[in-house]
Parts: structure tokens; C-alpha cells; sequence
């Protein structure tokens, strides 16, 4: 019955576009409406990265389900450039790295309960947020003073995001190799094919790329009616909306007793924002305008340096603890109540 449910609240991604496009509803309406759509979405990229991953393994199955899941990110990143929202971008990216490493690494242990995880790639990939938090230092501290969003600070920016990009890729090579390699298991029985499960995952990344661009422009007006500043909806809101995709996978998976493919897509996720995303947007803003600095706050690389040091000390030992995705939990509460009391830039 749950699943037929699923099945049925798909019918709200499009219903989603024909109030925005048709009927031009209002931004309450826009945001309750777009909100519920992700739901569905978050869960049927979830389910066709389980299927996919019958096919490659847990480590290159979180790999896609981190690559599908952060598209959507990086064209909301790309928007909320041109409309001039800086603040919000490198908000959205702080939140990205810390809610896909505390918040849904978390939910994704809560919910699988023990089990054995992949330490040498958990550990390889929260090691390149830890070195991409290092890198953000170049323009980052230049903009604690003075105006943040200056040219030279873009400038500035342009060496670490081609630095970061090739990191990634020499990383996300290595990785993919190693569990190339590693991971020959047999696909269940009623496993969707791989062309199917890839087909599903473009289709359902699109859809909530389409959704998620109606419920950030919506957004704005939704949260500063309840008096939130803009940080925080860019931190906390936009990332958990943007990131629904990563958040609704990893947990479904966890809850059938995949955890090793949970932990590798909140993992995945937080890596691919650190080092792919994050780049990416910063050389993408040059077509868009106006160029975007890297340029984050003390506490934006402090929580995303503090989620990758915790998240790598519960990892050690190899084995995931319901206790320890609690503990996870609470960290990401606390963070979220310092956003709170942080304010505007």
C-alpha cells in the first residue's frame, strides 16, 4: 500500500509546474506543494540507485545516487547566482556538506542499525571536505574584510575551484576503480537492468531539478513571512530541499538493511558539494554573472571541518551504531541552533 502511495504522489511534481506556470499560485501554496512533490521524487531516486546498485555495488551505487541527487543543487546554485543571491549559494553549500554528513549520515545509521561500512572510502572522501575547508581559506579570509562579494576575491577563487576540480576527479578515479574492482555481486532476483534503473534516475533528477527551482523561488517569501534570516533559509532550508533526493535514498535504503550504500550516498553527497559543486558554480557564475567568490564565514568552515573530523571518528572502526547516528543527530541540531543565532553576513 505504501509503495502504490509512492506511485501515486508522483502526480505532484507536475501539478507542482501547472500551479506555478498555469495558475501562478501563490508562494505559500508554491512551497507546501513543492515541498510534498520532493517526497515522492527523494524516494524513486531512491529506489532506482538500489536497483542500480544490484548491478555495481554499494560504492559505486552511492556514487550515482550523490551524482543524480546534486544536480538539482548545482542549477538551483546556478539561478540563485543570477538573481543575485550570493549569500544564499555559499549557504546552500555549507548546508549541503553538513546536513548530508551529520543530518542524513545520522538518520541513515538510526535507521540501518549496525552493520559493517567501507572505512577506506568514508575515510577518503570526508579527508577531501576536510582539504577542500583548507582550500576555501584562500578566499575566505581576504573576505572577512571588506565587501565579500568584490572581483578580486573571484579572482582569488578561480586557482582553488580548478585545484578542487582536479581533485575530484583524481579522487572520484581512484575511488571508482577501487570498487570496480572489489564489488562482482550478483543482481537479486527482480532487480531492475541498469539501462532502466539510469533511465529512472535522469528522469526523477529532472523532475526535481523542475520542482526544486519552483520551491527556492518560493521560498524566500515563504520563510521571511515567519521572520528567518536569509542565512539560515539558505543553510538549513534550501540545503535540506535541494539535497531531498540524497536525504529520502539514503534513508530507504538504510531502513532494507543497506547500510553500506546509505553511508556511501551521505558520504558521496557531502564530497561531491565539497570539491565538485562548489568549484563548479564558482566558474559557472563567469557566464551567468555576477562571478561568485568562495568566500564563507568562520562558522560555515567551522561546521563543515568540525561534521567531517566527527563523522570520520564515528566511522574508525568500520562498523555503524545506532547510538552513534543519534549522536550525529544531536551534533546537527546544535549546529542548526548556532546558524540560528548567527544572522545575516
Amino acid at each position: 500500500m505504501a509503495r502504490r502511495l509512492l506511485w501515486a504522489s508522483l502526480a505532484l511534481a507536475p501539478l507542482t509546474v501547472v500551479a506555478r506556470y498555469v495558475f501562478d499560485a501563490g508562494s505559500t501554496a508554491l512551497f507546501v506543494l513543492a515541498a510534498a512533490a520532493l517526497v515522492p521524487l527523494a524516494w524513486l531516486i531512491g529506489e532506482s540507485t538500489e536497483h542500480a546498485g544490484e548491478h555495481t555495488g554499494p560504492g559505486i551505487g552511492g556514487f550515482l545516487n550523490a551524482s543524480f541527487g546534486n544536480a538539482p543543487e548545482l542549477i538551483i546554485a546556478t539561478f540563485a547566482i543570477a538573481d543575485g543571491l550570493p549569500n544564499v549559494v555559499r549557504g546552500s553549500i555549507t548546508g549541503s556538506v553538513v546536513s548530508n554528513i551529520l543530518l542524513v549520515l545520522g538518520a541513515a545509521i538510526v535507521f540501518g542499525g549496525e552493520g559493517r561500512l567501507d572505512r577506506r572510502s568514508l575515510w577518503l572522501q570526508l579527508g577531501i571536505v576536510f582539504v577542500a575547508c583548507v582550500l576555501f581559506l584562500v578566499p575566505s579570509v581576504p573576505s572577512w574584510y571588506g565587501e565579500p562579494d568584490r572581483h578580486s576575491l573571484a579572482v582569488l577563487t578561480l586557482p582553488v575551484a580548478v585545484v578542487l576540480l582536479a581533485l575530484y576527479l583524481l579522487v572520484t578515479t581512484y575511488n571508482l576503480r577501487i570498487h570496480r574492482h572489489a564489488e562482482r555481486d550478483e543482481a537479486a532476483a527482480g532487480a531492475w537492468t541498469l539501462p532502466r534503473s539510469l533511465a529512472v534516475l535522469t528522469v526523477a533528477t529532472v523532475a526535481t531539478a523542475v520542482v526544486s527551482e519552483i520551491l527556492v523561488h518560493s521560498l524566500e517569501d515563504f520563510a521571511h513571512s515567519v521572520g528567518l534570516s536569509e542565512f539560515f533559509i539558505a543553510v538549513v532550508i534550501v540545503a535540506i530541499v535541494g539535497n531531498a533526493a540524497e536525504h529520502g535514498g539514503a534513508i530507504v535504503i538504510a531502513r532494507r538493511g543497506k547500510i553500506r550504500l546509505a553511508t556511501e550516498i551521505a558520504i558521496s553527497s557531502s564530497a561531491q558539494v565539497a570539491v565538485f559543486v562548489a568549484p563548479a558554480v564558482a566558474l559557472l557564475s563567469w557566464l551567468v554573472r555576477p562571478p561568485l567568490p568562495l568566500g564563507l564565514r568562520p562558522i560555515e568552515l567551522g561546521t563543515m571541518a568540525g561534521a567531517a573530523v566527527l563523522a570520520a571518528i564515528v566511522v574508525a572502526n568500520g562498523r555503524s551504531r545506532r547510538y552513534e547516528g543519534f549522536l550525529l543527530l544531536g551534533v546537527y541540531a546544535a549546529v542548526v541552533a548556532a546558524y540560528g543565532f548567527s544572522g545575516d553576513r
